[in-house]
């Protein structure tokens, strides 16, 4: 993976194979640079603006242009990279556009072996925006290719910060811990569902357990038949790879709050019997992604040492349409008694997550999030590119939406009408997985809710939209596996553990 270092050289006096400054948008004229390119303007003779400008670049964001570097730049190239609108003059630069530039700088800068980053990041919130900016741009997903064209940009060094200071380094230290592992999740969304089935979805969890020195438990289909888990068996039925649930732990010996992250893991998802129409299956290996955020997530919290215990639960299973599976009109015992009439099979994220969430109430967390590619509806409603947030406390809810947006991950706060739990009514068991498609997402959150275990706090993030890329890459995010919702889990533990939630 990619370096990420801190440098006090000026920008322009650094050996590198380029050096990355900021523009930004002006209201006339060219475009305007960024603090942290002083340096490399000076070798230009005061005037790379005007250079950049009869380039035809204007400082919007997602903009990039390259030119060769004068004399007294050690570096062969200038990159200069779009930051959009400039601050207000009592404002900083915000952190998701410093995120933005400095990945569409790193997927440029594939092949190099060395970038210095001379962009505005001279506090280490900044500083930590622009490391995992750039380690998440250059991310590539190269395992099953035999030409996998230029290797990653090898390190970036962020100059004009400070090396020895305590704050600079933990917000180096927090980037690599964050990228790498939404990095992580990447990889396991992008490993083909014949690979990445539930018992070796598990397998990667052992290892990591290992590694981390993390708990683990594993329930295989013997134990989860045994213990009556029906909607996750019952997902599983029609699949030759049985299914999965796997808890694992991180604690902290001086913690006193507890989280519960719940994740779907359909690690492929033809719709079962209800099969989904041509043209919906190609990109279904993307369907376990919430366990993905799920389990990276935990690694994470392992990593940084937060003082919170953090359990992950990753719902692993199957859809298939096999001799066995699950029929429409079939009803299922779920883990904790409550029957449901499965009216729709490709509503089964719903089932296995359940399950999940009455074994997570158990052990009475301060609070439960589950994360799931849950609907098409979520996606009609917020479009691709941010989640829906639901939750039983409002409070709780505007909590996790500021997190996220803190942390670059787009969402909205989605309501769960009462109205729409009637529609989920079943004259044959307790209730049905299919209520009323308007609002499909929102039926969908009410479902859920119905399972976490009373008194407890609970938000519900449906990451159907950005959780695989469809489209070209762009600013940090690739084509493909995202790893939505990552960092938004790492950010509710780390404020857990310093005590602004809960």
């Amino acid at each position: 993976m990619t370096a990420l270092t801190l440098s006090t050289s000026a920008a322009a006096a650094l050996r590198a194979d380029a050096v990355v400054v900021g523009v930004s948008k002006a209201a006339k004229g060219g475009p305007v640079l960024a603090p942290g390119a002083e340096s490399v303007d000076a070798a230009f003779g005061g005037k790379l603006g005007a250079t950049l400008e009869t380039l035809g670049a204007t400082g919007a964001e997602g903009e990039l242009t390259k030119l060769p570097a004068p004399d007294g730049v050690k570096a062969p190239v200038v990159v200069a990279v779009g930051l959009g609108e400039p601050p207000a003059a009592d404002e900083g630069f915000d952190p998701e556009a410093l995120r933005k530039a400095a990945g569409t700088a790193a997927r440029a800068l594939a092949g190099a072996k060395k970038a210095a980053y001379a962009l505005p990041a001279d506090e280490p919130a900044l500083v930590e925006a622009v490391g995992i900016g750039a380690l998440l741009g250059a991310y590539k997903f190269t395992a099953y290719q035999a030409d996998a064209g230029k290797a990653p940009l090898g390190e970036v060094a962020v100059v004009g910060a400070k090396p020895r200071d305590k704050a600079f380094k933990a917000a180096v230290e927090r980037a690599v811990a964050v990228a790498v592992e939404v990095n992580r999740a990447r990889d396991l969304v992008n490993t083909p569902p014949n690979d990445l089935t539930p018992k070796a979805f598990a397998a990667e969890v052992q290892a990591a357990a290992k590694e981390f020195g993390l708990k683990v438990e594993v329930l295989d289909e013997k134990a989860l038949l045994k213990g009556g888990y029906g909607g996750i068996m019952g997902v599983g039925q029609g699949s030759a790879t049985p299914p999965r649930l796997v808890r694992v732990a991180y604690t902290h010996p001086k913690a006193n709050r507890s989280l519960a992250f719940v994740g779907k893991g359909i690690t492929y998802d033809s719709g079962g019997i209800s099969l989904k129409p041509p043209g919906h299956n190609e990109t279904m290996k993307c369907d376990m992604s919430g366990a993905a955020a799920v389990f990276a997530a935990v690694v994470a919290s392992a990593k940084l040492g937060l003082q919170v215990n953090v359990t992950g639960w990753l719902a692993l299973a199957e859809n298939m349409p096999g001799g066995g599976a699950t029929r429409p009109g079939d009803v299922l015992r779920m883990y904790g008694g409550k029957t449901v009439e499965v009216l729709n099979t490709d509503a089964e994220g719903r089932l296995v997550l359940a399950d999940a969430l009455v074994r997570a109430s158990e052990e009475s967390p301060d609070a439960i999030v589950d994360v799931a590619t849950l609907t098409g509806a979520m996606v009609l409603a917020l479009g691709d590119g941010r989640f829906g947030i639901m939750a039983n406390d409002d409070a709780f809810r505007t909590a996790v939406h500021g997190a996220a947006l803190a942390e670059g991950e787009d969402s909205w706060p989605m309501p769960l009408p009462q109205a729409l739990r009637k529609t989920f009514d079943s004259p044959t068991a307790d209730i049905a997985n299919m209520g009323v498609r308007q609002g499909g997402g929102l039926v969908a959150g009410l479902f859920l809710r119905e399972f976490v275990g009373e008194g407890i706090t609970w938000a519900h993030l449906d990451i159907a939209g950005p959780a695989f890329n469809e489209g070209g890459p762009s600013g940090y995010t690739p084509k493909g596996g995202t790893g939505s919702a990552v960092r938004t889990l790492v950010a509710l533990a780390r404020r857990t553990a310093e005590g602004e939630l809960l």
